[in-house]
């Protein structure tokens, strides 16, 4: 099939890419460039069989206003261009897959988890970006999958990549007290998340992308540093966090217990389903 991966050219677009290739698919990647004009955008799409929506700014950045900006306008703006550019082709792709984040439920301790039945949002502003985002994924036509996605782990790319040079050093740590929960996901199990969806193009709607295992920060540092062979040491203190990320730092304390319920319901198998199988994938291969 013909495929374009609109925001492709970052961690999870290059993985994605390389994998559909790799099953024969036509596959454009596309950055920021794809939303210059809504002329360019529109032939872009044309003759497309799937589209699939991922651009964003790096989450993990140190945030102030004007970066704020930059986040929201880079997931919302691009995909209200998206939805007026689908709705100019005469002949339009067969499925349409948007990605969002799990952010945008509340938080809540490991052992109370979360699933796609839950109508709540997060009353930060994780929260209410996530709820803009998929409220403009929700224009797009047809009508799309939306993939919720937990922190993505790989070697090359990622909120993994940032950590392991601190652990390398035996220099990890608990963030703050460590007792927040981590949603997260390996990537293979996210490039395999897609190709199921490309093979069931029938489902709509919010769908969980996270490992069945959420576990907390402090017990994912343990996991990485037993992995890694290195000590687990102090935690870093949450001054120190405001000012390394300002208000960014919320990414790293925001306790997300998420579980990919309606995905397994489904028969989506993971093969990374806890952290030490995961990380030492990732780590030792």
């Amino acid at each position: 099939m013909n495929l374009l991966i609109l925001g492709g050219t970052g961690f999870v677009g290059r993985h994605l890419a390389s994998a559909l290739r790799h099953d024969g698919h036509n596959v454009i990647q596309m950055g920021r460039s794809a939303y210059n004009c809504i002329e360019n955008l529109t032939e872009l799409l044309k003759a497309q069989d799937v589209v699939i929506q991922m651009a964003g700014a790096n989450i993990g950045q140190r945030w102030n206003e004007d970066y704020k900006q930059t986040l929201y306008s880079s997931r919302i703006d691009t995909t209200e261009m998206l939805a007026k550019a689908l709705a100019l082709l005469d002949t339009p792709p067969k499925q349409v897959i948007a990605i969002s984040a799990i952010g945008l439920y509340p938080q809540r301790p490991c052992g109370e988890p979360l699933d796609e039945s839950c109508q709540q949002v997060d009353d930060s502003f994780l929260g209410e970006l996530g709820q803009a985002w998929e409220n403009a994924s929700l224009k797009l036509s047809p009508e799309p999958l939306i993939m919720r996605f937990g922190v993505v782990l790989g070697k090359d790319g990622g909120a993994l990549k940032k950590m392991l040079p601190a652990f390398r050093f035996g220099l990890g740590g608990p963030v703050v007290t460590g007792e927040q929960c981590f949603s997260w996901v390996h990537i293979d199990d996210v490039v395999e998340a897609f190709r199921w969806a490309i093979q069931h193009p029938e489902h709509r709607g919010a769908i969980n992308v996270t490992a069945p295992q959420p576990l907390t920060q402090k017990e994912f540092g343990h996991t990485l540093a037993k992995v890694l062979r290195r000590p687990f040491g102090l935690p870093m203190p949450e001054k120190l966090l405001n000012w390394l990320f300002g208000e960014g730092a919320q990414v790293l304390t925001h306790s997300s217990c998420v579980v990919p319920t309606r995905l397994e319901k489904l028969g989506f198998k993971f093969k990374y389903p806890d952290a030490k199988s995961a990380l030492t994938q990732i780590l030792r291969r």
